[in-house]
C-alpha cells in the first residue's frame, strides 16, 4: 500500500475519543458484550459467522446455559451440539463440530486454560485469523484491529481507504489506540452496524465521525464490493441441516425413510420403462440424498453403513 493510499486525520486523538465516547454512551446490549469470558465470546463469534444477530441472540443464551464452559462442551455428545446448532439455523453444522473439538483441545492441550493471543487461539479447531483476533480483543484486550465488512465500509467512506484488504488492515491498525482493542473494535463495528450501514443513518444515529467523513461531506455513500451469500431457502446447506435435525430424532434411518422427512418432494429411485433410472432421482431422489449424506460423512457429522442392500444413516457419536 502506498503512503498516499490512506491519510489519517491530523487530529487522530479527537477521532478516537469521539468514537469511544459515542459507543460508551449508547450501544446495542448484546450479551457477549457484557462479558470477558473467552469461552462465551468464542461461542458468540462462531455463531455470528454469516448468521443474523437476532438469531444469534436467541441461540446464545440457550447454548451457554446448556454448556456453560469448555469443560461442559467437551464432555457433551457431539450429536447434541450439532442438533442444537441445526435447530437454531446457525449456519454450517461443521462449525458446531469444530467448536466441540476446540473445547476438547482447551481441556486436553491447554489444561483447561484458554489461549489468550491471536496466534495461540488459531491452534483451536475451526478458529481462523478473524475469530482468533476477535476473541483476543474482546476477552483479553490483547488483539489487533478487527476488520470485517462493517469496518471496511466505515473506513472506505470516512477516510477514502482503497477497496483493498491490505489497505483496510493498515488503516484500521493506524486508527486503533494501542492496548485498547476491546473497546475500540466493539466501537468501530457498532458504528458500521448502526450508523454507517448500507443505507447510512448518519444524523439519526448521531455518527461521531461526521466532522471528518468524506462521504458525509460529499454525499457519495458508495461502499466496497462485498461477496453476497447464496440464498438459504432451498439451498444444499438447508437440506444438510434438515438431515441432521431429522437424525437427531432417530437412532438411524434408511435413505428412503430419511428422504421424505428431509423434503416433501423426495422421490425414491425408480426405473423408467426402458429400465434406466428416472430423471427425478437425480434432482431430488435417492442419489441426491446419497450425495448429501456423503458430504456430511466427510465432515464427520454422520455415519453411513451399507446393510442388507440398504444404506443406513445415523449421527456420528
Amino acid at each position: 500500500m502506498s503512503e498516499s493510499a490512506f491519510s489519517p486525520p491530523d487530529d487522530r486523538a479527537a477521532v478516537r475519543e469521539a468514537l469511544v465516547e459515542w459507543y460508551e454512551d449508547d450501544h446495542r446490549p448484546f450479551p457477549w458484550r457484557e462479558t470477558t469470558d473467552p469461552y462465551e465470546i468464542l461461542v458468540s463469534e462462531v455463531m455470528s459467522q454469516q448468521t443474523q444477530l437476532d438469531r444469534v441472540v436467541d441461540a446464545f443464551g440457550g447454548f451457554v446455559e446448556r454448556w456453560p464452559d469448555a469443560t461442559a462442551l467437551a464432555a457433551a455428545d457431539r450429536a447434541d451440539v450439532v442438533g442444537f446448532w441445526s435447530d437454531h439455523r446457525l449456519g454450517y453444522n461443521n462449525r458446531a463440530r469444530y467448536l466441540h473439538e476446540a473445547a476438547g483441545q482447551i481441556e486436553e492441550e491447554f489444561d483447561g486454560e484458554f489461549p489468550a493471543t491471536p496466534d495461540e487461539l488459531q491452534n483451536l479447531q475451526g478458529v481462523g485469523p478473524y475469530t482468533a483476533n476477535a476473541v483476543a480483543s474482546f476477552a483479553f484486550n490483547a488483539g489487533n484491529a478487527v476488520v470485517d465488512t462493517n469496518v471496511k465500509r466505515v473506513l472506505y467512506r470516512a477516510f477514502e481507504v482503497p477497496d483493498d484488504d491490505a489497505a483496510f488492515e493498515e488503516a484500521a491498525s493506524e486508527l486503533m489506540p494501542a492496548g485498547e482493542s476491546r473497546v475500540w473494535n466493539n466501537a468501530i463495528m457498532e458504528l458500521g452496524g448502526v450508523a454507517c450501514t448500507k443505507t447510512p443513518a448518519c444524523d439519526e444515529a448521531e455518527c461521531p465521525w461526521r466532522a471528518w467523513c468524506d462521504a458525509y461531506a460529499t454525499g457519495d455513500f458508495s461502499a466496497p464490493d462485498v461477496p453476497t451469500q447464496s440464498p438459504f431457502e432451498g439451498s444444499r446447506r438447508q437440506f444438510r441441516g434438515r438431515v441432521v435435525r431429522v437424525l437427531g430424532e432417530y437412532d438411524e434411518l434408511a435413505l428412503d425413510d430419511l428422504g421424505p422427512r428431509v423434503r416433501v418432494d423426495y422421490v425414491p429411485a425408480a426405473e423408467e420403462s426402458d429400465g434406466e433410472p428416472s430423471e427425478a432421482d437425480g434432482n431430488h431422489g435417492r442419489e441426491w440424498l446419497r450425495g448429501l449424506v456423503a458430504d456430511l460423512a466427510d465432515d464427520g457429522l454422520v455415519e453411513v453403513e451399507e446393510r442388507d442392500e440398504e444404506t443406513v444413516v445415523r449421527l456420528s457419536r
